[in-house]
């Protein structure tokens, strides 16, 4: 009966090591706008697909999915309209087949990046030996790669976007997959606000606001002068936490201090709340589930042992202090 569903729209997503295919019974599917790359060749295969199949564009009977519907914790919570940490939405029935997940619901443009790429990326890390973290990343010129983490509101993404136009080349500002000391971006559109850091970017690049949140959707190649790079040897973690109250400046920090913070706000079963997602990957089996627990966190504790980590409070769009910390990165 699935293979019955009408698929009006389709898109094969480039996240850089990997492919996905998100597919909709709708014709103009809001959910693609989130991406920014999509592979030039759209017949090659996927690594995993999302299909959203919209309740109010076709009615499908619930005979089709219900007894098909995954018995996990996800599921449950997809059934409550409680997606993924504070993403909300309506009701929705979760199906599983491989690599390949099946949304049954409405409005479900509010799925596919609030959980599906964020489960995908962690199951993908799982399963080759990646870390998948929350965090921002750009690379100096001759000094390897700074990773951005902080909580919501720290001024991550001015970080990023002031340093890319000092000269420093994009590499991702929400995901990042890290293995062997390198750091891998994940495409993706940025979303902007009219406001201090981006207001002149907004008006030189004419870009128009999403109809309904107000945010500008762009990307990293019209933002930026340099182009972005896929990937880059990490030398620097750096805790964002601005605050112009406290004392300015970008101080060095204990691996260990830098790991207990990653663990809560950048390490991606933590921060996405992911861990019964993660088990039910591993068919709810526990050797299974905690050795790749525990190999994601040694590479965690690798990654902060191995690269210079600090914590900066400095404003990034007042260019003294920008000089002052960027300089000091590629020292």
């Amino acid at each position: 009966m699935m293979e019955n569903l009408t698929i009006r729209s389709s898109r094969l997503v480039n996240l850089n090591l990997l492919r996905v295919r998100v597919s909709s019974n709708r014709e103009n599917f809001s959910a693609y706008s989130y991406f920014s790359s999509f592979c030039a060749n759209q017949s090659l295969p996927a690594d995993y697909e999302v299909i959203c199949i919209d309740l109010d564009r076709d009615d499908v009977p619930e005979s089709v999915y219900a007894e098909k519907v995954d018995r996990t914790f996800r599921s449950k919570r997809f059934k409550a309209g409680y997606y993924l940490v504070h993403y909300f939405g309506e009701p929705a029935h979760l199906v599983t087949v491989g690599q390949t997940f099946y949304v049954f619901g409405r409005a479900l443009e509010k799925t596919v990046w609030p959980y599906f790429v964020k489960h995908i990326l962690t199951i993908f890390a799982a399963d080759q030996g990646f870390l998948h973290l929350k965090a921002a990343a750009f690379e100096l010129p001759g000094a390897g790669a700074t990773l951005l983490i902080g909580r919501n509101g720290a001024g991550k993404t001015v970080f990023l976007a002031q340093a890319c136009l000092s000269g420093a080349q994009f590499i991702s500002n929400t995901h990042a997959l890290v293995r062997d000391g390198v750091v891998h971006g994940v495409p993706s559109s940025i979303r902007i606000r009219r406001d201090r850091c981006f207001g002149e970017l907004i008006d030189r690049h004419r870009l128009t606001p999403h109809m309904e949140s107000g945010d500008y959707v762009t990307d990293a190649s019209t933002l930026f002068d340099s182009p972005p790079t896929d990937s880059a040897p990490v030398r620097n973690v750096v805790i964002v936490d601005y605050n112009p109250a406290s004392l300015q400046g970008l101080n060095r920090i204990s691996s260990r201090a830098a790991e207990t913070f990653m663990d809560q706000f950048s390490f991606a079963v933590t921060t996405y709340g992911l861990k019964d997602d993660l088990l039910a990957h591993h068919g709810s089996d526990f050797d299974s589930y905690v050795d790749s627990l525990a190999r994601m966190r040694k590479h965690l504790t690798d990654l902060v042992e191995d690269a210079r980590c600090y914590r900066v409070n400095a404003d990034m769009l007042d260019s003294d202090s920008r000089y002052a910390v960027l300089k000091q990165l590629t020292e």
